[in-house]
Order: structure tokens, then sequence, then C-alpha cells
């Protein structure tokens, strides 16, 4: 990582010194990060681990863990008890907790490694949870967490699960207007992933960011055509970019004039000052992740939301193909 572009990056963000200085320091003395889980089983008593102190945004079935704990060596993980996420992923789906659960369908565009799936399936109880992957080497990561933390294989009888690998263009042609709720965590520049001790490569280059945000304008715009009318579209990235967080929902309020950013009161303590609208963002420096951007948009539009074929997704289904 340039320290010169970091250090631009930051005078772009912050024009108060002591926070711009807080930020640079998150990666300068990157602090631990604490385990999160999302449980699938009702917790147990006692509970297995030392758990801290609740967030006003974090859902009653995910703990944010002591430094030290080891939840994925824990027999309980292997049984798909819960499921280890990072708490920055808990703060960018927490807008989740404002909407109606037991909706008809849910679909997660870019889903592995099934975090934010699993959270929609917790928190929403969708009747249809469609998990989208179009890397094919992730593909088998996310229907193996799917399997293990007890998400049924979907039928027009059973509430469950379809994994799918589509591009967000085919994915809109095959089920148009058809979700109460499209979750995108868009592939980004990653930059709060250095602070998880990952290497990223230019991920705070002007050329990176932008090439991230074109991406991520071509995914938003397909998810926004799978939102039925007054449903809801949920977009996320794990970076801090202004041209890849407030400047595609921009975009979408531009295109698409119909998705209205919508409050999410839990959060108002969040709110991004480099957006004009609802938009949320952890910042490292407030020492509960590595730092996230969230932003819920509601589709206004008249109409009537659109049946999903049941031949189309078994045409689709890679549940159990892999």
């Amino acid at each position: 990582m340039s320290a010169k572009l970091l250090k631009k990056f930051s005078d772009r963000c912050f024009s108060n010194l002591e926070e711009k200085e807080r930020f640079l320091a998150s990666f300068n003395s990157p602090a631990p990060l604490h385990p999160c889980i999302l449980w699938c089983d009702d917790p147990p008593d006692p509970h297995p681990f030392a758990i801290e102190p609740r967030e006003p945004w974090q859902p009653k079935r995910v703990d944010r863990l002591s430094i030290g704990e080891q939840p994925g060596k824990h027999p309980a993980h292997q049984r798909g008890a819960y499921y280890c996420l990072d708490f920055s992923s808990v703060f960018a789906a927490s807008p989740l907790l404002t909407l109606p659960e037991n909706v008809k369908v849910a679909i997660d565009v870019c889903a592995a490694p099934g975090g934010k799936s699993l959270l929609a399936w917790q928190l929403l109880h969708p009747q249809l949870l469609l998990s989208n992957e179009v890397v094919g080497k992730r593909l088998g990561t996310l229907v193996a967490n799917l399997k293990r933390c007890q998400v049924s294989h979907f039928s027009p009888e059973e509430r469950g699960a379809i994994a799918t690998q589509l591009d967000p263009q085919r994915l809109a042609e095959y089920f148009p207007e058809s979700a109460d709720i499209v979750l995108v965590d868009a592939p980004c520049s990653g930059q709060s992933l250095l602070l998880k001790g990952k290497k990223v490569p230019g991920c705070f280059h002007p050329v990176t960011l932008n090439r991230n945000a074109n991406r991520q304008k071509r995914i938003i715009g397909n998810a926004a055509r799978l939102v039925a009318p007054g449903g809801y579209l949920l977009y996320m990235t794990c970076t801090y970019s202004v041209p890849e967080n407030e400047g595609v929902c921009q975009w979408l309020q531009k295109h698409y004039p119909q998705f209205q950013p919508i409050e999410v009161a839990h959060l108002g303590a969040y709110q991004s000052h480099l957006g004009q609208f609802p938009c949320y963002r952890l910042w490292p420096q407030q020492g509960l992740g590595a730092g996230a951007f969230t932003a819920l948009f509601q589709n206004r539009s008249s109409g009537q939301q659109s049946a999903i074929s049941w031949e189309m997704l078994q045409e689709c289904d890679r549940f159990f193909r892999e």
C-alpha cells in the first residue's frame, strides 16, 4: 500500500485533523478484530464463549466475542450451530432489521461465502432464498456454508434456498421484479481487508476505484431490475472509497429514480458525512470492525410482484450439484 495514496485519501475524506489521524493510525497500528458469530441454532446456556456488550444495530442472533476466542475451532461450528463472520458485515446488513419478516423472496446477488445470505435467512425468514455467485470457484464454498448452517433446499412445498451461478444481467432477465429484498454485497477495492492482514494491491489507486465503481454500477443496475414494486434493495461494500459507495448510490438514484433511499433509524449515528442522502459508514477508528458502507433503497414504482417460474429455478439451481 502506498502511504502517499492513503494520505491523499484521508485528506479527501476527513476535514477534521484528529479524525484523519485516527483513521491513519488504524492502518499504522491495526487493532485486533473481535470474532463474531451468527447463531443458526438457539444459543446454548451457558454460552460457550465470552461475549462483548451489544450494539444498538446488532441482531439478537449475533454475538461479538472477546479477543482471543476461536469459534472456528469449536465443535459447534462444524455441526452448523453458527456461522463466523466479520462484525462490519453485521453492521452493513443491519438495515434488514427494519424490514418485514416472512418475506416471499430474498435474492443475494453476490452471495459467496454466504454471510449475508445467512443473515437474510435468519432475520427475514424468506420462503425462497436465492443465493447467486457468478465466480465458479466461490460457488462451492457458498453451497457448503448454506448446507452446514442448516438451510434446506427449496421446493414448492418447503421453505428453503437455491444457489445459482448467473451473471447479474442474466439473473435479472430470468427473475424480473420478483424479490421483496435484493442484497448486493458488491465486489469492491476491499480497502478494509488491509486491517485483516490481507494484501490488496492498488486498493487506494484511482484507477482501481473507478474500475470497481463501473463494475458495481452494472451489478446494482441489474439488481434493481430484480426488485418487486414496493420491495427493497440493500447495497453494501467493505471499502471506504467514495466512488464505490456514495457515488454508486447516486448513480442508482439518477438512472433508477423509482428507488428512493430509506432512513435507517438505528444507524443514525453512523450517517456518512460524505453523502447527502441516508447512507451509513462504519470507520475502523470507531473500534467495531474493519469498516463497511451500507444504504437501503425502496422501489416506489407501482405494479405487482412477478411470480418466479419453478421450472426456471430448477434449471438454474446449483444447490445440490456442487
